[in-house]
Order: structure tokens, then C-alpha cells, then sequence
């Protein structure tokens, strides 16, 4: 049992490493304040070849595994929870299920400019009166001469208006199926970007669909298998926000480190006290505990093994210790971890989201306790 990193990965972890610390995180605290859209760093990701990174080579991406997707998101997140979350969305998202169900001819058509940044991609799946149960969509698509009609809404579109294409999950029948909606078709109409806690960077849309018209081959993989399909992008969309959340989580414990070691109290540094020295060891200790469950999902997915049971325990685990680690990050810090000051308070406003995106903590020890009970 080897826990090193191959060559190549450790070479691809430095990359993105030297990225974030010169793109993104001097960017971090004017993309929270401010709610820009952070396309300058994007664009820059696109021509280093990340926002493709896990496509296959021939549709114009890097052909890297999973395990480097996690690697690279997770170092994402130790720069800026929003601009992770965008990457995460528009990869696992959009890229994963074009090439996961994909034909040739839609790969060429959408996948290419996705993975060389030309476009960015979104997932729309909720609505106003379904979250987690999938089975109230009602969204429909019916058969309209050569193509489709799609009626309805959508709700928390990550990277929505942004986007240049829409992966809709859609009733068709008595089944679901995914539909490619180019954002630019008439009848698809975007609110305003939703007012968040955090990841403020990152925006979210409600999407109204009115008498939209695609052509029949935008239909993505089988009719009537989309909420097959969507749990098999949602496997591989966990272990993305787990590693985006285990970035968050190793940035707010590295700021709270360096703080206590600085920090003078009582004649002492603050890490020299021992309820802090203990906080800094449980951080430390549960963030490790993360990194191990992520990667191995990721791994198993690469082995072509089944993960699923897998990739909700590190999301569970990840996201929750995220939330712990940022909280307990502000608490070392007193005072000023509550001021924007210091970057804790919008690591924690960041972290809170991703333990309900892609599945609640909730619905991940629901499908946890299907395979153990």
C-alpha cells in the first residue's frame, strides 16, 4: 500500500500551488467584497489547461484522473472557496457528463470549448419545489417536430448566466432526461445573481424556461435516463467539493497557525498555550483524516471501482470537518477572526454552503446507511 504521490501528481500539485498563490489568492478578498466574477483568473486557468483537465485528450483536455482533479480543486480552495467552486461546477458538472454520456458529435460541439475555457458549463437540477428529491422535477421536455420543447424553471444554476451551456435535467414522460440548452436560446431568461452568505465570487442563478426549442440531438445519453445519469455525475461531483473543502480547510488552519505563532498573550505566543496547541492538533489531525478519504474515492473512481459509498463519506466528512476547522480558525483568531481583516471569517462564510451543495450532509448518510445497514 503506497500513500505517496506519483511524480506526476506531485509535479501538477506544485503548478497549481505557484497559480493560486500568484492569481488567486491576492484576487480572494476583492472577488468576496466586491462579487466580480473572477474571469481574468478563468481565462488564465483555461490556457494552462485546467478547466479541461480530466477530458479526454482528442475533445481538447488534459486526459488527467481524478485524483488530479482533486489535487488541483483542493488547491484551488486554499486560495478562493469561489473561484473553486466555478472550476468545480463547470468540470465535474458540465465536462463530466458530456464525456461520461456524451456522443462524438455533441462531444466535438460543446466539450471542446469547454475544456480549452472558451466556454463555461452548468448543471441545472433544482427547482423551487424539489432539492434533494429529484423525482419533482417538472421541468418538461416534449417532442416538438425535430427536436424539443423544454417548459419550466430551474433554481441554484452555479455559474448560470456565465455559462454558454445548460445541462437541464428535464421530466420527458414517465422518465427524466438531460437536455443541452444552449444559455443563449430564446426563452431561457436568468434572474439576477442570488444574495449568499458567501462565495459571493461564485454566482448562483434561478433560470425561467419558456417555449425553448433544441434539436432533437442535444438529447445527452438515453431518454429516460437522467436521474441514472445525474447520480453518476453527482458520485463524481462529491469528491470534488470534498477536496474544494479540504482546501478551505487546510487555508484556515494555516492562517490560524501562523497567527498563534505570532500572537503574544500572557507572555507567551498563543500556540504556547495549550487549549490552542490542542484546537491547532485536532485541525491538523481531522484535515488529514480528510486529504485520505478524498483521494482514495478519487482513486477508486480511477481504478474503474465502484465509489459511491465513498465519495459520500468524504463528502460528509470533508464538508462538515471544513466548517469545524474554519470556526474553531476564528476562534483562535478572537476578536479579529470576526473582522474581514483577516481572511477566516471568509473561509467559514465559504465552507458553510458545501455541506448542502451537491447533496446535503443529510442526503450523504442517507446513502451511506443504503450500503452499511
Amino acid at each position: 500500500m503506497n500513500f505517496d504521490l506519483s511524480e506526476e501528481h506531485r509535479m501538477l500539485q506544485q503548478v497549481v500551488r505557484e497559480f493560486v498563490a500568484r492569481e488567486v489568492i491576492p484576487r480572494a478578498r476583492h472577488v468576496d467584497e466586491t462579487g466580480e466574477f473572477p474571469w481574468e483568473t478563468l481565462r488564465a486557468l483555461g490556457k494552462l489547461g485546467f478547466l479541461g483537465l480530466n477530458v479526454p485528450e482528442q475533445y481538447g483536455g488534459a486526459g488527467a484522473d481524478a485524483l488530479s482533479a482533486a489535487l488541483m480543486l483542493e488547491e484551488i480552495g486554499r486560495g478562493c472557496g469561489s473561484t473553486g467552486l466555478i472550476v468545480a461546477a463547470h468540470l465535474g458538472l458540465a465536462c463530466g457528463p458530456l464525456a461520461l454520456f456524451g456522443a462524438d458529435a455533441q462531444k466535438r460541439r460543446w466539450l471542446t470549448p469547454l475544456a480549452t475555457g472558451r466556454m463555461l458549463g452548468c448543471l441545472g437540477l433544482t427547482e423551487a419545489g424539489c432539492g434533494s428529491d429529484l423525482r419533482g422535477v417538472r421541468t418538461t421536455a416534449v417532442r416538438a417536430g425535430d427536436g424539443w420543447r423544454i417548459d419550466g424553471s430551474k433554481m441554484w444554476l452555479t455559474n448560470g448566466a456565465e455559462a454558454g451551456l445548460a445541462i437541464l435535467l428535464c421530466r420527458t414522460g414517465d422518465g427524466f432526461s438531460h437536455l443541452l440548452v444552449p444559455t443563449d436560446a430564446p426563452g431561457v431568461v436568468f434572474g439576477p445573481p442570488e444574495k449568499k452568505m458567501g462565495l459571493h465570487g461564485s454566482h448562483t442563478y434561478a433560470v425561467s424556461l419558456e417555449d425553448v426549442h433544441v434539436p432533437s440531438e442535444n438529447l445527452l445519453g438515453g431518454e429516460g435516463r437522467g436521474l441514472a445519469q445525474t447520480l453518476q455525475v453527482l458520485d463524481g461531483g462529491r469528491v470534488g467539493i470534498a477536496a474544494l473543502s479540504l482546501g478551505l480547510a487546510q487555508a484556515a488552519y494555516d492562517a490560524a497557525r501562523a497567527y498563534a505563532r505570532a500572537r503574544q498573550t500572557f507572555g507567551h505566543a498563543l500556540n504556547a498555550h495549550q487549549a490552542i496547541a490542542f484546537m491547532l492538533a485536532d485541525m491538523a489531525t481531522e484535515i488529514e483524516a480528510a486529504r485520505w478519504l478524498v483521494y482514495r474515492a478519487a482513486w477508486l473512481r480511477d481504478q474503474g471501482r465502484p465509489y459511491t459509498q465513498e465519495a459520500s463519506i468524504a463528502k460528509l466528512f470533508a464538508t462538515e470537518m471544513a466548517e469545524r476547522v474554519a470556526r474553531d480558525a476564528i476562534q483562535i483568531h478572537g476578536g479579529y477572526g470576526y473582522s474581514s481583516e483577516y481572511p477566516v471569517e471568509r473561509i467559514y462564510r465559504d465552507a458553510r454552503l458545501m455541506t448542502i451543495g451537491e447533496g446535503t450532509s443529510e442526503m450523504q448518510r442517507l446513502v451511506i446507511a443504503r450500503h452499511v445497514a
